[in-house]
């Protein structure tokens, strides 16, 4: 039943084998499989050290202890977390064989295996439920900061990000350690985790205050590197800037302006066919000088990059014969914007070498050392999941990986090229993704007061799933700016993400009136672009309330380097949820409408049409007013003005 080896607590019951190892700092790994042993795979716990832990073994019980965390195992195989001695988690149990106080007839089982016709397993693991709040997960269209009473999809989708790291309320942490794809459902009656296909279960536990949780947890899946100096400022980029000179002539400006600007975006479409990764050259006839002008600006430039393979593109045949690309069971295309699609393989060594070498050529070479990973979900026309398989298995088993093998095709590029600021944008992440020096954007989002609400939370909670680096689409995405309501949207939008980790301006700013370019049905003469998104674009009025952000942003580069240096050195989110750095104030831990920007200034943004003052909770301590000089004793609830040009901000004294 009981056995102990190698420093690992084995239990072994009908079939099923139970692992309990010790890893990290006060960190506990469980794997249970019904094989006959377990696959040797880490999935995000790619920095996981054994520690050492002290283990017990009884006839009827056994235990392991790593530091302030002990794991017991009755003989039946219940599992139950303790956190300094005081229960935090425990397996949820209904069965006629165990002694506990719940009605046994419901015969249900915390790990449920449900064999799957050809060999592997559906699997659901259930936890009893407590009294606690949930944050993390990733980045869910959804405005609950507290997780508690939610059910999540585990997938990739576009705007939907799945990085299953949790953070409670009770003191733990918790990964599950499996890039299937499934759901998990917080529920007042039970927690359930549920994977569609998998071959074995992982899951990973901690223990400690939230900085603490943070730092185990980012020790055993990696930490987002140092952030590039000269990328915290002001990035420009619109749906899309069509050719050279466009894109060259909004560089100047801002230059003419004296408006800083760190980066500006190339955006998809500047393209031939898609998976040909090269610049059309009727619009863009010469690379090598644009980046050049480019660096004399001091701007530097992100290209965009999609994974879809068109198949008239010159790459097709080749990547389908080398066996690069996903493929469908059923059907014959992945993808169908512009182009009958499929998308490469990024779980494949030798796709990821493929589409680097392709993109080292045609655009590192030429100067440009920033990509956009776009459509990194990898977006379907249909999302069904069961329809693709991949080099590494099944899109149901591991296809919420995708995004980190698909940052690490370039991060590994761009590394072994001698590149040591990588710093790329992504639309999708799973666990660990931040090692790869990735920014990640909220993806394809409305422009209105709701949606804003939800990228406030999402920001937040991704922050605690381990990835620092998040941004949005100033005003939402898909957007009417001829709507009059717009204006206070995007005042409001712009003020928040001055105190994100990066300011970013993007959208398909519609009404979609410019002509095309040419009446080919491919290419980017043909692909539509929207109207124009410079901060000068929306009127003079507007133009000086963001201008003046921008000074801000600049005026704040020291500190927030700093802020980002402490995310690569421990794993401190740059957006931090109130309990972060106050987690014995209960208020905190109920705070959903305001953040810390770093340890020294609380952000209070105005998330509501119409609102000009509002509510802010002060944790205890002084507090500045950045707006008024004024100064505030914490503990307490104030009200303060926010007419549409102010976000309320304090600092920490």
């Amino acid at each position: 039943m009981f056995s102990v080896r190698s420093g690992k607590l084995y239990f072994s019951r009908r079939g099923e084998t139970v692992c309990i190892c010790a890893q990290g700092k006060d960190g506990v790994r469980v794997q249970s499989t019904m094989n006959a042993a377990f696959d040797p795979v880490d999935w995000a716990l790619t920095g996981a050290e054994p520690a050492v832990p002290v283990v017990s073994v009884e006839a009827e019980r056994a235990e392991l202890v790593n530091g302030r965390l002990k794991v017991t195992v009755d003989r039946l195989g219940k599992i139950r977390f303790f956190r300094d001695g005081e229960l935090i988690l425990e397996e949820y149990y209904r069965m006629y064989e165990y002694d506990m106080p719940h009605t046994p007839s419901l015969r249900v089982s915390a790990r449920e295996y449900r064999p799957i016709r050809g060999g592997d397993y559906a699997f659901t693991l259930r936890f009893e439920p407590r009294e606690e709040k949930l944050f993390g997960m990733g980045q869910y269209q959804l405005p609950q900061l507290d997780l508690k009473g939610c059910t999540l999809e585990l997938a990739q989708r576009n705007s939907q990000v799945s990085v299953p790291f949790l953070m409670s309320s009770l003191g733990y942490g918790f990964l599950w350690n499996n890039p299937a794809v499934g759901r998990v459902t917080f529920a007042n009656n039970v927690t359930e985790w549920h994977a569609e296909s998998i071959r074995q279960m992982d899951y990973w536990v901690t223990v400690g205050s939230p900085k603490e949780i943070m730092e185990n947890y980012t020790a055993l899946v990696g930490r987002a590197p140092e952030f590039p100096e000269n990328a915290l400022g002001l990035w420009q980029c619109k749906l899309r800037y069509r050719t050279q000179e466009e894109l060259l002539s909004v560089a100047r400006e801002y230059h003419e302006r004296g408006i800083p600007l760190d980066v500006i975006v190339i955006d998809f479409f500047h393209w031939t066919r898609q998976g040909e990764w090269k610049f059309d050259p009727v619009y863009w006839p010469d690379p090598a000088a644009m980046m050049r002008e480019l660096r004399s600006l001091g701007v530097r430039c992100m290209i965009s990059v999609w994974p879809t393979v068109d198949k008239k593109s010159e790459n097709f045949e080749e990547m389908r014969e080398k066996g690069l690309l996903i493929r469908p069971e059923r059907g014959s295309q992945c993808f169908d914007f512009l182009g009958d699609s499929y998308i490469y393989d990024a779980t494949n060594p030798a796709a990821r070498s493929y589409i680097w070498e392709k993109c080292k050529h045609n655009y590192f070479e030429s100067g440009i050392d920033m990509f956009w990973l776009d459509e990194a979900e990898p977006e379907y026309t249909v999302y069904d999941f069961d329809n693709f398989r991949y080099w590494l298995g099944t899109d149901l088993q591991v296809g919420n990986i995708y995004p980190v093998m698909h940052a690490r095709a370039f991060w590994e590029g761009q590394r072994e090229a001698g590149q040591k600021d990588v710093c790329n944008l992504i639309r999708s992440a799973w666990v660990g993704s931040q090692k790869y020096g990735v920014v990640l954007w909220s993806g394809d989002i409305q422009g209105n007061f709701e949606t804003l609400r939800d990228q406030f939370a999402a920001g937040l909670n991704v922050g605690l799933a381990g990835i620092p680096w998040w941004t949005t689409d100033i005003g939402g995405f898909f957007v009417n700016v001829k709507d009059p309501a717009h204006k206070e949207l995007l005042l409001r939008w712009f003020e928040w993400a001055t105190f994100c980790p990066v300011l970013r301006m993007h959208g398909d700013k519609g009404p979609a009136e410019i002509p095309q370019l040419d009446d080919r049905d491919w290419g980017g003469g043909f692909c539509h672009t929207g109207l124009a998104n410079e901060i000068w674009s929306y009127g003079d009025d507007v133009y000086e309330v963001l201008k003046g952000y921008v000074d801000l942003r600049e005026r704040m580069k020291p500190y927030i380097s700093e802020v980002m240096h402490e995310a690569a050195e421990n794993g401190s989110p740059v957006m931090r949820a109130m309990f972060y750095e106050f987690p014995e104030d209960p208020a905190c831990w109920a705070c959903s409408d305001e953040y810390m920007f770093g340890s020294r200034y609380l952000v209070a943004p105005v998330l509501w049409a119409g609102v000009t003052s509002r509510t802010v909770y002060l944790p205890k301590g002084k507090w500045r007013d950045m707006n008024t000089g004024e100064v505030y004793e914490g503990g307490c609830n104030i009200t303060v003005s926010a007419p549409v040009e102010i976000i309320p901000v304090f600092e920490r004294l």
